[in-house]
């Protein structure tokens, strides 16, 4: 078992997650077809996306070491049968998304992601959002680390299909990827794009809310109007719910801008209520003032370390 599990928890959309480890034996893990040969799993932690084919299985993510024996019979019940886990995509450093690394690593997966992403795993980061919300990932052993690292963007051909891997700098951290297979026209959104309110933003780890506004709107620009979207957390959903959530950053953020232009604190905004009128998305983590607070330290480019892994 790996002490990132702590530090981890503190990402998932439940403080009452983040008090203590999960208990992985409950845990099940759901398949859900997507498109074609692609699928959808979830069990604890953010959502994975599986490639099944003749040249054998590509993941996007990993959720926990605990879990790849119930993520590996998953694999097996919805067509894999003795076909390996060939290639692992990291979407992000946080442990919710690739504290598996290591049990696949270990099982012999090609582990591939941003350089940046590499450095954090390699190092230990200090995450949060500039702010109240702040944790402790600790390096990770060699078996997690990428062995394939890609600055701008890398593509894989994998069972029929043309795998592009494209990253986004300073959104949800400063080593994100987000990952979309055009032959099914798939796109797995890692935490740039979740469906439990208001999103974190590692504006610790060189993430900020303008980039994750930037990585929303270019996807959307760039990819098919019908594109299948896999969130980081949340059920499959669609381009329209991308651009919903989209907007909804785009507004927050120009009210916190205004505010700040007319030199309030961010005592005085929060005591305002400033984001009234997007309560909805206040949750268990990223609360309504949780969410004034990372844009404002993101507007103050209140980053540190970023990529340096500190």
């Amino acid at each position: 078992m790996r002490k990132l599990w702590i530090a981890a928890l503190l990402l998932l959309p439940s403080l009452a997650l983040a008090q203590q480890p999960p208990d992985f034996s409950k845990v099940e893990i759901k398949a859900t077809k997507v498109s074609g040969n692609i699928y959808m799993l979830q069990g604890a932690g953010g959502n994975i996306a599986a490639s099944l084919g003749d040249d054998g299985v590509l993941i996007v993510d990993t959720e926990y070491s605990p879990l790849a024996d119930k993520i590996q019979a998953a694999l097996k019940g919805i067509g894999n049968a003795d076909k390996p886990v060939r290639f692992v995509i990291d979407t992000h450093y946080h442990g919710d998304h690739s504290d598996g690394n290591a049990a696949w690593g270990a099982r012999g997966a090609t582990i591939i992601a941003n350089e940046n992403l590499r450095k954090r795993l390699e190092s230990g980061s200090t995450g949060g959002n500039g702010g109240g919300l702040k944790f402790q990932s600790p390096a990770q052993p060699k078996a997690a680390l990428p062995i394939i690292t890609f600055d701008d963007h890398i593509t894989l051909h994998l069972n029929g299909e043309e795998i592009r891997v494209m990253h986004f700098p300073a959104a949800h951290t400063d080593g994100d990827a987000v990952i979309y297979f055009s032959k099914n026209n798939v796109v797995h959104m890692g935490d740039e794009f979740i469906r439990y309110g208001f999103p974190f933003v590692d504006v610790n780890a060189g993430g900020s809310v303008q980039g994750m506004i930037a990585a929303c709107e270019k996807v959307a620009a760039m990819l098919p109007a019908d594109v299948k979207v896999i969130p980081g957390h949340g059920d499959v959903a669609s381009m329209d719910d991308i651009r919903e959530y989209t907007k909804m950053m785009r507004d927050t953020l120009a009210v916190v801008q205004g505010a700040m232009a007319k030199h309030e604190s961010l005592d005085q905004m929060k005591s305002e209520k400033i984001l009234a009128p997007w309560q909805k998305y206040s949750g268990a983590f990223v609360s309504t003032d949780a969410w004034i607070e990372t844009i404002y330290n993101s507007l103050n480019g209140a980053q540190s370390g970023a990529a340096k892994g500190n």
